[in-house]
C-alpha cells in the first residue's frame, strides 16, 4: 500500500467514526438542525411572513408553514432575482441551479454559502464511506472520471446560475483535482456527442479506477469507448472497481453494463438533488442509502395515504416506520421551506435511518433521467391534436430502455378516433413539442442518448379492454399518462 491509499484508508476511517455520531443519533441531530434553521431564518421576509417568531415547537411550525411545491416559493425567487437580500435566507443565494420545470417553466433553486458545503462532503464522504468499510484504496491511485454538466455558468439577474452537476464541477477539493477527469476545457464543450468523443480520446488510454455519472450517459461513454477500442471495458481499465451512480434506477440498465463491463465492479448509489444532497449508499452489505441529517436539512415525511387524501398530515424523523411510502419534504439552509420536491421514499432501516427512493408523488417517466411529467405530455400531445385536426381516446407514454436495434426511445400507446393523415409528421411534431417543454428531453435527444418517440396504435377499444383486465373499468379510474415501466404497456402490447 502506497503512502497515499494508506492515508486515505485513515481519514475515511476518521470520517466514518465522527460522522458515525449523527448517523446514531439522527433524531437528536435533525432537532437541532431544525432550531438552527428556524434561528438563521427568522430575519428573512419568508420568516417574518410565517412568524418564525412565535414556531416555539413542531407543532407550531406545522401550523406556521404549509407544504408547498416550487411555484409556492416563485414569488420569493422573483424578488431574489430582482436583487433583493434576506428573501428566503440571509443574504443572497451564491448560485441558482437551473432545473426542468412543470407549470411555472424552468426552475431556479437557491444554493446558499451555507448549503453548497454539504453538497460536497456528502459526495466526499461517499468515497471514504466504500473506503473505510472494503478498505479498497486502489481507487484513490487512478484517475476518476465524473461525467456531469459544463461548469460553464449564466447570469439571473447578478447570480451564477447552472445546472447542479456544473456548480460543483467548479468546487472539486484540490486533492482530487490532480486524478479528475475530463479536463476543464473538454467539460465545458456543449455538443454532447463532441464532448463524449473528447472524454473518450482523454481517458481510453488513462488507468481509471473511478467512474461515476447518470446511467444512460455512462453507458453511452462505454460504447463509445468498447467501438474505438474494441475491448471490453474491464479489459480497458483493469483497475475500475468503483462506479458511482444517481439520479435513475440503475435495474433497467445493468445487464447492458455488466456486459459492456465484462467484469464485477462494486456499485454506489447516491441521492443528490438540487434542493440539497440527501442521501448516500453507506455500505455494501446494507440495503438503501444513508439519510443525511446533519447536512443542513430538516426533513419532514407525509404518508403516500396521507398525501394523496388530502389530509397531508406530516411527521419528522421520529414518526417514521418502516416500509411506509412517504413523500418527502425539505427545509434546507438555502432557504427551501417545506418544500415537496416531488419524490417518494421508503425507510429500510432505522438507526440508522436508510432509505430507498420508490417513485414520484405523481406518475412521470424518468428512466433516462428526463423527468419527463403529465403536463408535459398533455401539453404536446394537445399541439399535435390541434395541428393536424385529429381525435383520440387515451394514451400512455413508456420507456423503451433495451429496443431489439438501435437507441432507447419513449413509447407513446396512442388510441386513434380520427387518426392523422400521416403518422410519420404527427410522430414528428409530437417529438419537437416533447423536446420544446422538457430541457433535459431534448438533451438527450440531442445527444443521441435517445432516439426520437415512436408511437404505437392501440386498438379500438385497447385502454378499456386494458382496464378491465386489471379489474378498474369505470368509476374513476384512470389510466396513467406516464409509467417509468413497461407493465402497462406490456399488457397493451399483448392484447
Amino acid at each position: 500500500m502506497g503512502l497515499k491509499s494508506f492515508l486515505s484508508l485513515v481519514f475515511a476511517k476518521i470520517i466514518v467514526k465522527k460522522n458515525n455520531y449523527w448517523k446514531y443519533n439522527a433524531v437528536k441531530s435533525q432537532h437541532k438542525i431544525f432550531f438552527s434553521l428556524l434561528k438563521k431564518g427568522n430575519s428573512t421576509r419568508f420568516g417574518k411572513d410565517h412568524d418564525f417568531n412565535g414556531i416555539k415547537d413542531y407543532v407550531d411550525w406545522k401550523k406556521n408553514v404549509p407544504v408547498r411545491e416550487y411555484e409556492g416559493f416563485k414569488e420569493y425567487i422573483d424578488l431574489i432575482t430582482l436583487g433583493e437580500k434576506n428573501v428566503l435566507w440571509p443574504g443572497s443565494p451564491i448560485y441558482f441551479c437551473k432545473t426542468s420545470g412543470t407549470t411555472s417553466g424552468a426552475k431556479y433553486i437557491p444554493i446558499s454559502a451555507d448549503s453548497l458545503p454539504n453538497h460536497l462532503l456528502a459526495a466526499r464522504d461517499t468515497i471514504l464511506s466504500y473506503i473505510a468499510e472494503t478498505k479498497n484504496t486502489s481507487i484513490v491511485s487512478g484517475k476518476m472520471i465524473f461525467l456531469q454538466g459544463s461548469p460553464k455558468l449564466t447570469k439571473t439577474g447578478k447570480i451564477p446560475t447552472g445546472r447542479l452537476s456544473g456548480i460543483v464541477a467548479n468546487h472539486v477539493p484540490f486533492y482530487l483535482q490532480k486524478n479528475r477527469l475530463p479536463s476543464y476545457d473538454t467539460n465545458c464543450i456543449d455538443d454532447w456527442e463532441e464532448k463524449i468523443d473528447a472524454i473518450v480520446e482523454e481517458t481510453h488510454s488513462k488507468n481509471m479506477t473511478l467512474i461515476s455519472g447518470i446511467p444512460p450517459w455512462i453507458q453511452m461513454y462505454f460504447e463509445r469507448l468498447q467501438k474505438k477500442t474494441g475491448k471490453m471495458i474491464s479489459d480497458l481499465f483493469p483497475n475500475f472497481n468503483l462506479f458511482i451512480y444517481g439520479g435513475v434506477n440503475y435495474l433497467p440498465y445493468k445487464k447492458t453494463f455488466e456486459k459492456l463491463i465484462g467484469a464485477p465492479v462494486d456499485g454506489v448509489e447516491l441521492y443528490p438533488a438540487s434542493e440539497g444532497f440527501i442521501a448516500y449508499q453507506d455500505s455494501q452489505k446494507e440495503k438503501g442509502m444513508l439519510l443525511c441529517v446533519n447536512h443542513g436539512i430538516f426533513y419532514e415525511f407525509i404518508s403516500e395515504e396521507s398525501f394523496l387524501n388530502g389530509s397531508m398530515e406530516r411527521v419528522s424523523l421520529e414518526g417514521v416506520i418502516l416500509n411506509e411510502n412517504y413523500v418527502i419534504i425539505l427545509n434546507t439552509n438555502a432557504g427551501l421551506w417545506g418544500y415537496n420536491i416531488g419524490d417518494t421514499i421508503k425507510f429500510v432501516s432505522i438507526n440508522p435511518y436508510r432509505i430507498i427512493v420508490t417513485g414520484r408523488v405523481k406518475h412521470f417517466t424518468s428512466a433516462f433521467g428526463e423527468h419527463v411529467i403529465a403536463e408535459e405530455v398533455d401539453l404536446s400531445m394537445q399541439a399535435c391534436l390541434e395541428k393536424f385536426n385529429v381525435e383520440i381516446k387515451e394514451f400512455h407514454v413508456a420507456p423503451q430502455v433495451n429496443p431489439s436495434e438501435g437507441l432507447p426511445f419513449h413509447e407513446w400507446f396512442v388510441e386513434f378516433i380520427t387518426p392523422p393523415k400521416s403518422l410519420e409528421k404527427f410522430s414528428v411534431f409530437l417529438n419537437k413539442e416533447m423536446q420544446r417543454h422538457n430541457v433535459y428531453y431534448n438533451d438527450l435527444i440531442v445527444g443521441k442518448v435517445l432516439s426520437s418517440l415512436k408511437i404505437r396504435v392501440v386498438k379500438k377499444n385497447g385502454f378499456n379492454d386494458y382496464m378491465k383486465s386489471v379489474g378498474r373499468l369505470g368509476g374513476q379510474n384512470k389510466v396513467p399518462r406516464l409509467a417509468n415501466d413497461r407493465k402497462i404497456a406490456e399488457k397493451l402490447t399483448s392484447l
